[in-house]
């Protein structure tokens, strides 16, 4: 039995991907752009011209997200390229109750997760070595810099924001990829498991053990910041 061919997808729209450029400010109408809500409607119309429109609004963000994910420039841009094409043949099923960029965010997160299963695993090191350490009465060894905000708020920092994503990308990756997920991407404890095939409680383990050992790794730039 032969299979059906895929559904088609614009030609020349995502080969274009490979000269985006991250720079240029996301979802943001330009000229006689349309609003998300008219996007939403011509995707499920099959539009060329409304996908094309789609490509440029909300490829720059996808690729900083798969960037993110993958680490590798090459790898992110075929994961954005996986998740275009995923939503244009999946176009059927968008609700249109859902923001666009919800749904296209999902996707592109999932496209970068499967492309990152697919690299030839490396034996992980383990996170205790980047751990705090404990005293016998169960208290911090290590005398830390107050810091009561996550992740995505100290990225938001000019000062710290380079050690703060060199830090997370010291982290194992199967913690790297759970704080990524919760703090950086903001998905929920239940939508990152699903994601990761974990379940809810393992999630939260791990984003709390991540949590302590980026804190440990980015002390020292939280220290500069202060003085």
């Amino acid at each position: 039995m032969v299979s059906p061919a895929p559904p088609a997808r614009p030609r020349g729209t995502i080969p274009a991907l490979m000269g985006m450029d991250p720079s240029v400010p996301p979802n943001a109408p330009a000229g006689d752009e349309l609003g998300e809500a008219e996007l939403a409607r011509g995707l499920r119309d099959g539009s060329a011209e409304v996908f094309e429109q789609i490509v440029r609004r909300f490829g720059p963000r996808m690729l900083s997200v798969a960037r993110r994910v993958l680490r590798d420039d090459e790898d992110a841009r075929e994961a954005v390229q996986d998740a275009f094409i995923n939503a244009w043949r999946a176009r059927q099923r968008f609700e249109a109750a859902s923001r666009l960029s919800t749904w296209l965010h999902r996707i592109v997160v999932n496209a970068a997760l499967m492309r990152l299963r697919t690299r030839r695993r490396r034996p992980e090191e383990p996170l205790d070595d980047l751990m705090p350490s404990f005293s016998a009465s169960g208290h911090h060894q290590d005398r830390f810099t107050s810091w009561a905000e996550p992740a995505d708020r100290a990225l938001e920092r000019a000062e710290t924001r380079a050690r703060v994503r060199e830090a997370i990308d010291r982290l194992p990756e199967s913690y790297r990829v759970v704080l990524l997920l919760r703090d950086i991407e903001q998905l929920s404890t239940e939508e990152t498991a699903e994601m990761l095939d974990l379940t809810p409680n393992a999630v939260k383990i791990r984003l709390h053990r991540g949590r302590l050992a980026l804190r440990k790794l980015i002390d020292p730039a939280l220290r500069e910041g202060a003085a």
